[in-house]
């Protein structure tokens, strides 16, 4: 009888992975695929080309330069822009400190994707066409998150679980910050109709999700709960409000609830705007959530009454612990679509950063340069947006959400 020598195992066919061959796998295999491979490659450098010549020798960029302030803060007085470097200052120090600590377990705190990033950025900050200060005042920052960073790793190698009160110091934060753009208890006020630009799109974003995201986990709870009354009224509010588009729920905020109220009991137009974003977003996450729950088997629930847990603690440390891990793509996509909402708010009057554009492109000195405006705003845009989707996929890395 003939055995097998099951103690020899073969090698895999090892594969030359260079990236000649690579690139002739992926876009030269036939002649078809190597035409068009060309062709796209022309479109492409050729726009590239032109946009880059249109940005160096026709743009006029004088507009961003001259009214960056305007596109910053708005009208806010230019005797108070200290407060705002000092929340940019802090807001850096907290975002390199969590950063550190958060990436405390890592080999290295800085990989070459983020060293390349690290270096791009000053390069970019020196093309921005600002005075000199403003340029030596963003790279101070960068210089900031890194050696804030540094110092968050070293901490958390040495207080294993610092991590468990990182929040604490960003709440702390966030109320610090709102006085120090809205004044008062010491501080100059500074009246909310001066307040514009991105600082006003990038605050009435965060507060909006920090109070639509607890009361989106409440409205889905509230969609399963057993309780008739709870349920019904969150199903109707969910599916009224999805229902309606945002810039009639502003709209509504903004002129409606006045005419019901006296002239000393009308709510700032901030607030209310904040107010519809809150509750527009808010039904949109409780679905998110929604679907994570569903993902959690009946199981899980079981499983902890059986231990002793009563509802409200199997709830919350349990289930919903599983469905927000697994909900985080969706959630955080909502948080992208809230943050590209803020631009309707300029048609209800605020002074946000599509609102402040427009009023710069009224300028005599600088009409018709909308191409320049709109892209800088689209730049911002997208910047911001992509750190959140970066932010998400980290965190789904943390928790592994994929197991």
């Amino acid at each position: 009888m003939k055995t097998i020598n099951t103690n020899k195992s073969s090698a895999p066919p090892f594969q030359e992975n260079n990236p000649i061959e690579w690139l002739r796998q992926n876009f030269f295999s036939t002649w078809y695929n190597t035409l068009l491979t060309i062709i796209l490659l022309s479109i492409i450098t050729k726009g590239i080309t032109g946009f880059i010549s249109w940005a160096i020798t026709q743009a006029e960029w004088e507009v961003i330069k001259v009214n960056l302030p305007l596109l910053m803060v708005g009208r806010y007085p230019k005797d108070q822009y200290w407060r705002i470097w000092l929340i940019v200052g802090i807001i850096s120090s907290l975002s390199g400190f969590s950063w550190g600590i958060i990436a405390r377990n890592s080999a290295t705190l800085f990989s070459q994707p983020v060293l390349i990033f690290l270096a791009v950025i000053p390069a970019i900050l020196l093309l921005i066409p600002v005075t000199t200060p403003f340029k030596l005042l963003l790279i101070g920052t960068v210089i900031l998150v890194i050696s804030t960073a540094w110092a968050g790793k070293f901490l958390g190698i040495k207080i294993t679980n610092i991590g468990k009160y990182i929040s604490l110091p960003w709440f702390i934060a966030f109320l610090l910050i709102i006085w120090l753009i809205g004044g008062g208890l010491g501080l100059k006020s500074v009246p909310t109709n001066d307040w514009g630009g991105l600082m006003l799109t990038i605050l009435m974003a965060i507060v909006s999700i920090f109070l639509s995201f607890p009361l989106g986990i409440l409205l889905a709870l509230g969609r399963q709960s057993k309780l008739p009354v709870i349920k019904i009224f969150s199903i109707g509010y969910i599916e009224i409000i999805r229902g309606l588009p945002l810039i009639s729920i502003l709209f509504m905020g903004q002129i409606m609830i006045p005419l019901f109220l006296p002239d000393g009991m009308r709510p700032d137009r901030i607030l209310r705007a904040i107010l519809g974003l809150t509750l527009f977003s808010s039904a949109y996450l409780a679905e998110n959530i929604r679907g994570g729950l569903q993902s959690v088997p009946r199981g899980q629930t079981e499983a902890a009454k059986a231990l002793g847990f009563s509802t409200p603690l199997a709830l919350g440390l349990i289930v919903l612990p599983q469905a927000l891990k697994v909900a985080i793509p969706s959630i955080v996509g909502q948080f992208i679509s809230l943050f590209q909402d803020t631009t309707l708010l300029s048609i209800v009057g605020l002074s946000e950063l599509l609102r402040m554009s427009r009023s710069i492109l009224a300028q005599p000195q600088f009409l018709g340069d909308y191409a320049e405006v709109y892209l800088f705003n689209g730049i911002l845009f997208w910047i911001i947006c992509y750190a959140m989707s970066i932010g998400s996929r980290q965190l789904e890395k943390k928790l592994n959400t994929d197991r």
